[in-house]
């Protein structure tokens, strides 16, 4: 099956899981009403909820593929990368470490030592980035920057000035200047080591540069994504919720606003929708044009389940372009790496994320062979350094499953 056949048919289950939701949610409420079991609706509503998950993970398995190099033929031909894959097989196979020296030379970087099998190669730092971007939500959405040193800077300006009126032959007096805020992120080092038995590298004929890029992406991925949320910026990047959070009436430069759910460690009983709404325009209205939501499937499983104030309509609908939906009009991006909901949790974002968050790497992704250390295999550590953090605190705004006002 084809990918777009495989997309085709995804969208058309996701529009049938979603009418098999509304009447089973529809008969789980009756039922309530009426006082009647809703046991085998509830379990029912847990395999549509399910399905949902699987259908978003197949998408986001059909993304991958169609993001990730193939090696052999969609980079064949392109400036480097023939060299660099002829390279990556000899040196992964034999140790043979003449051809990516000559590759190092030319990438006129100083910090390498060929003689201990120590490489940054410009191409192979590509390849693994592209694939990474595809792998999880926020990654995805936030701005990318390349940076040729340890830090990238910013100047940010907080308040500008105000305009007054003046009387006819009055003077005025000075204006209040604008206030500059100084935004810095780091880049951290980050490393992963795939390994392969010594009688593979003489055996097989696999292609060394694949698997490489393959194992590197996914393991810097997995763990550049769940910091991009959670993080605490010592050491490594300083995700969204690594933040002082404040309500956001007492907002301030600095610190992330959020507006209370009203229930602990859930949505609102009543009116549930009223929140969501004020969690939605606690953004300034700049800032929505391109904005979306992002939580993981357990509370999109939730957001799934609310209507408007009458009960006429669900707030959730389908998207062809994306297996999130969209809520309230917005888009819904999945990221597991959000928290589940609980007292207290922060399980649901709303922002405009390329204009709040940044993410910066240092060019140039290190490779080492060992073949020494442990005996029988040979291993492949794969070194980088990035990092990132919110760039405006304007620009996204978080949801607290707490009691109280919003």
């Amino acid at each position: 099956m084809t990918d777009m056949v495989e997309v085709k048919k995804l969208i058309e289950d996701q529009g049938t899981a979603w009418e098999q939701f509304k009447s089973t949610n529809d008969a789980m409420l009756k039922a309530k009403a009426d006082g009647a079991s809703v046991s085998d609706l509830q379990a029912k509503m847990e395999k549509i909820n399910a399905d949902f998950v699987e259908q978003r993970k197949a998408m986001d398995d059909i993304q991958k593929k169609a993001n990730r190099p193939d090696l052999a033929a969609e980079m064949e031909g392109k400036k480097g990368w023939e060299e660099l894959n002829v390279a990556l097989k000899t040196f992964g196979n034999t140790g043979d470490n003449s051809k990516l020296a000559e590759l190092h030379r030319k990438a006129m970087n100083s910090t390498s030592d060929p003689d201990g099998g120590f490489f940054v190669l410009p191409e192979l730092d590509t390849s693994i980035d592209r694939i990474a971007q595809t792998m999880g939500a926020l990654g995805r959405l936030a701005s990318t920057t390349q940076i040729g040193s340890q830090q990238w800077k910013k100047m940010v300006k907080t308040a500008g000035m105000s305009m007054r009126r003046v009387g006819n032959g009055a003077t005025g007096g000075e204006t209040t200047e604008p206030t500059f805020a100084e935004l810095t992120i780091e880049a951290f080092v980050a490393e992963v080591e795939p390994w392969i038995h010594n009688e593979t590298l003489e055996d097989a004929r696999i292609d060394m540069a694949a698997d490489l890029i393959d194992e590197a992406a996914i393991a810097f991925s997995e763990g550049a994504n769940a910091e991009y949320i959670t993080g605490n910026g010592v050491g490594q990047a300083r995700g969204i919720l690594g933040y002082t959070n404040v309500h956001n009436s007492s907002y301030a430069w600095g610190s992330v606003g959020y507006i209370r759910s009203g229930k602990s460690g859930a949505f609102m009983s009543v009116a549930p929708a009223d929140r969501v709404v004020s969690l939605q325009h606690a953004l300034k209205p700049q800032y929505r044009p391109g904005a979306a939501w992002l939580t993981n499937d357990a509370t999109l499983g939730m957001m799934r389940q609310i209507k408007d104030g009458s009960g006429s309509y669900y707030l959730w609908t389908p998207a062809t372009e994306s297996f999130g939906g969209k809520f309230l009009g917005s888009p819904v991006e999945v990221d597991d790496n959000m928290p589940d909901l609980g007292a207290g949790s922060y399980s649901l974002a709303f922002g405009n994320w390329a204009r709040a968050y940044q993410i910066v790497n240092r060019a140039g992704t290190s490779l080492i062979r060992d073949n020494i250390t442990s005996k029988g295999v040979t291993k492949f550590n794969l070194r980088k350094r990035f990092g990132a953090g919110v760039k405006n605190f304007e620009a996204f705004k978080v949801m607290a499953f707490v009691t109280g006002t919003a």
